[in-house]
């Protein structure tokens, strides 16, 4: 066994001389290719309409009760760990779930009336634009075109907005909502990144500032609804129990008015009954405008606490697309590619793969 090992063939080495001659041969072909290359690559990055990026920050108060808890939930997060899960009973959506709240078809649709004005002041709901105003290149385009040709299925165009039943077009945008719109959350200290995605600046910007007004909307909501139901409750108690008292205070009043002089038993028993029922219909409006005051407090103690990190500004500068960047891509790969179709040519490639084999190949004793 150890003489047959002995006695194998190596390969032989590569001969680099070889290649770039090879190579040299067939220079010609790069400066037939590499020029194609770099004109497509041109039309084709042209062809890319410029986008803008625009970043808003906030940070939500702190829902641990004391400075000591959140320092080690802040702690625990960094190893993956969330020790506010046990106590989040009242308040199930935490930062980490807003990135989900503004996925959801309904947050994403509560844009669509949003009214937007582009650089040069044409005004548009946020719908007619992404419908209507978004550049995209010639051959999505011509796909789309040729996509309306073979489809016959007619969508209604209703400018109703129903998140349970949106139409094809609706759902379109919402999709397309997804990849201008993203969130997220820094589980270490909480703060909440915001980044739209626009080909206009100022579009860019203001949209920026809704979502991040939605959002701090929608979770003011979600942490106050209850307390808003019982406000609305109490409100209403309050109505009847003020209704309740002024009735019997008109009532005591004529009746005292009508038998001032009466000497009665029975007027001055109905009077005591009258005053007493005015008495009680005051005691329990008295407890319900202080019930009332409470829940208004209440209101206000759950309506959480926003700290805008990073406003909405228009961005200066665009984004991309990076064309310098892209058009040098395609130029090493269309170097890459006819080097490589030279190689093959001049049957180049099964020595280097064979080299390679006895490297990777298994390591015998």
């Amino acid at each position: 066994m150890s003489e047959t090992i002995t006695n194998r063939r190596k390969p032989a080495p590569i001969d680099f001389g070889k290649l770039w001659a090879d190579i040299k041969k067939h220079r010609k072909l790069y400066y037939k290719v590499i020029p194609i290359v770099a004109l497509m690559a041109v039309i084709i990055t042209l062809s890319l309409p410029n986008y803008y990026n625009c970043t808003v920050m906030l940070a939500p108060e702190s829902t641990t009760g004391t400075i000591t808890s959140s320092s080690l939930s802040n702690i625990a997060s960094s190893f993956g760990i969330n020790l506010n899960s046990a106590t989040r009973g009242a308040d199930a959506i935490t930062p980490t779930l807003y990135p989900d709240l503004m996925k959801s078809v309904d947050f994403k649709a509560s844009l669509f009336p949003v009214k937007v004005t582009k650089v040069d002041g044409q005004e548009f709901t946020y719908y007619e634009y992404l419908t209507n105003e978004q550049k995209s290149p010639w051959w999505t385009t011509l796909m789309g075109w040729l996509s309306s040709l073979l489809r016959k299925e007619s969508d209604d165009d209703s400018n109703a907005v129903n998140p349970y039943r949106l139409t094809k077009k609706q759902m379109k945008v919402v999709r397309a909502l997804h990849k201008k719109i993203t969130c997220d959350v820094n589980k270490k200290t909480r703060a909440i990144t915001i980044q739209v995605t626009d080909q206009d600046p100022e579009i860019c910007a203001l949209v920026a500032d809704s979502v991040l007004a939605r959002l701090q909307q929608s979770i003011t909501n979600y942490r106050t609804k209850k307390a808003r139901v019982d406000l609305e409750y109490m409100q209403n108690l309050y109505k009847e129990t003020k209704a309740n008292y002024e009735k019997s205070s008109r009532e005591y009043a004529e009746y005292a008015d009508a038998n001032m002089n009466t000497f009665l038993e029975v007027d001055r028993q109905k009077r005591a009954d009258l005053e007493m029922n005015l008495q009680l219909q005051r005691n329990v409006y008295q407890q319900v405008a202080a019930q009332l005051q409470a829940a208004k407090a209440k209101v206000q103690e759950d309506t959480p606490a926003f700290t805008t990190l990073q406003s909405a500004t228009v961005p200066v500068r665009k984004a991309g697309p990076k064309r310098s960047r892209m058009c040098l891509i395609a130029l090493f790969m269309g170097i890459i590619g006819v080097t490589c179709y030279i190689l093959y040519k001049e049957n180049d490639i099964k020595p280097m793969l064979r080299m390679l084999s006895v490297f990777d190949g298994p390591q015998h004793r």
